[in-house]
């Protein structure tokens, strides 16, 4: 039973890496729980971004110099939320509002008979 359990605990390390961040490094922040952002969740970018980080807590959470409409939000995050920040992700990306153009709606005319 233990020869199993080292086994286990082996696969698990090879896998999940600690998540080596340091302060001043740049990541970007997932967006999946932050939801009053103002945009609908089909228009939302999966990530926000990049912001730098400030401290570290621990191992699995960060604090981070938010900016723009993340300002008002809890500065920090679950290492698990970010991701390291490489000049070339094509997600880069504030918040930002859509610009939504809605067509003219066309007023009907009443038939008279």
């Amino acid at each position: 039973m233990q020869d199993s359990f080292t086994y286990a605990k082996e696969i698990w390390d090879k896998i999940h890496k600690q998540p080596d961040f340091k302060i001043g490094d740049l990541v970007l922040v997932s967006t999946l729980n932050l939801n009053n952002v103002k945009v609908p969740n089909k228009l939302k970018d999966s990530f926000a971004g990049p912001f730098m980080i400030k401290a570290l807590h621990g191992p699995n959470a960060v604090q981070l110099d938010l900016t723009g409409e993340l300002m008002n939000k809890h500065p920090t995050f679950p290492v698990s939320l970010i991701k390291p920040y490489s000049s070339s992700d094509k997600e880069l990306l504030q918040l930002k509002k859509p610009h939504l153009k809605y067509p003219a709606q066309k007023k009907e005319k009443k038939r008279q008979l």
